[in-house]
């Protein structure tokens, strides 16, 4: 292979490990923001009537679509964390969480799960166990993450949850050792305790 050849395939390696960063880490971009949906199909989809300005806000231009149901429950569920604020100024709306009525403070270890998971409370204040970055924590349920409606200002103007959402406390990113960029969606898995 010629001198001109070796180089132009090295901008071209280089270009693709730029676009996709997982590549070079070896996990092609595993631990954030793939939907593990697990057969689990959208039941209906949600049209806002207006925008939002916040980040994560719902926009007019776009549907959403909302689930019933979440991938069924194994020994050990896969799943994308995300990060929500359970305090009373909390991102995630301005209601306390539905379990025990109570807003939670970020330096709890608590949960919440898609409504397929949630199952209409059967999991309120029941741990689960996450595992991640080769790390593991027990988590209360306190709360649904609503896969069914959103949009809203009792869902903080933000999307229906994706049917396999455990959106946790700051407590159990921190308790997991994900720290910095990492921290917003990490694929996890997770069983009842």
């Amino acid at each position: 292979m010629t001198m001109t050849n070796c180089l132009l395939v090295l901008a071209i390696v280089g270009l693709v490990f730029v676009s996709f960063p997982g590549l070079s880490r070896g996990d092609g971009g595993a631990h954030r923001g793939r939907e593990l949906a697990g057969g689990c199909k959208p039941s209906g989809t949600l049209r806002p009537t207006r925008s939002h300005s916040c980040e994560d806000c719902c926009s007019a231009r776009q549907s959403y679509p909302t689930y019933t149901c979440s991938p069924a429950i194994t020994g050990s569920n896969n799943a994308v964390m995300t990060l929500n604020n359970f305090d009373a100024d909390g991102e995630g709306g301005s209601d306390p969480s539905e379990c025990d009525g109570m807003y939670h403070s970020n330096t709890e270890l608590v949960v919440a799960l898609s409504t397929g998971w949630y199952a209409n409370n059967r999991r309120c204040n029941k741990n689960i166990r996450i595992n991640a970055n080769g790390r593991s924590v027990l988590a209360k349920v306190v709360d649904e993450c609503d896969s069914l409606h959103g949009c809203d200002k009792e869902h903080g103007y933000q999307p229906p949850c994706r049917p396999n959402v455990v959106d946790a406390s700051q407590a159990v990113w921190d308790a997991l050792g994900i720290t910095g960029e990492e921290v917003g969606e990490y694929n996890i898995t997770w069983s009842d305790a």
